[in-house]
């Protein structure tokens, strides 16, 4: 149900999370997201991934946003990627967003992306860009104001081995007032 998921940005990436978050990205993996790693994924992988993006996190390179159901478990995450080259310190990447298939449909992904597009203007980002693979992702970017840049055919590999193109957004951000 729709309001049931609690976002909170993980002020550090302990065990506990990084075993809900691993359950998250095998579970979106193995559905056919192209999202860096291809099916069946492993989950000593999907440690190795998360152990990693614990340790950027602890560097303050990125900022990582989950979303707990009403037992406390994470079935959503988003990044944000604030470590950025010496001549765009006003942008920052959306990476990774990840939604359990038991817990789609229920705004969980608009309230992740818009818990990481408030916090990326409050560190001093006007600017916001991400890609994706498709499907139920585009239309939520564009529900959610961002702009299509453009898409580039062959990209990636999907989970089933075939080439997939990826689609860039883009995003910039306003103070309110």
């Amino acid at each position: 149900m729709p309001g049931t998921a609690q976002i909170r940005c993980l002020p550090s990436v302990g065990d506990r999370e990084i075993e809900d978050l691993c359950d998250v990205l095998i579970d979106c993996v193995d559905g056919g997201a192209a999202v860096t790693f291809l099916a069946p994924i492993s989950r000593s992988k999907a440690r190795a991934y998360w152990l990693g993006i614990a340790a950027s996190a602890a560097r303050g390179e990125r900022l990582v946003f989950v979303a707990d159901d009403a037992a406390g478990t994470i079935v959503g995450t988003v990044q944000l990627a604030l470590n950025q080259p010496e001549n765009q310190p006003h942008r920052a990447d959306i990476a990774k967003m990840l939604v359990h298939r038991r817990a789609r449909r229920q705004g969980i992904g608009a309230a992740l992306l818009a818990a990481a597009e408030a916090q990326a203007l409050h560190a001093g980002k006007t600017l916001l860009v991400l890609d994706t693979a498709g499907g139920d992702a585009e239309r939520l970017y564009a529900r959610s104001g961002w702009q299509r840049a453009g898409q580039i055919p062959g990209y990636g590999l999907s989970s089933d081995g075939t080439l997939h193109a990826t689609t860039f957004y883009y995003k910039s951000l306003h103070a309110e007032g």
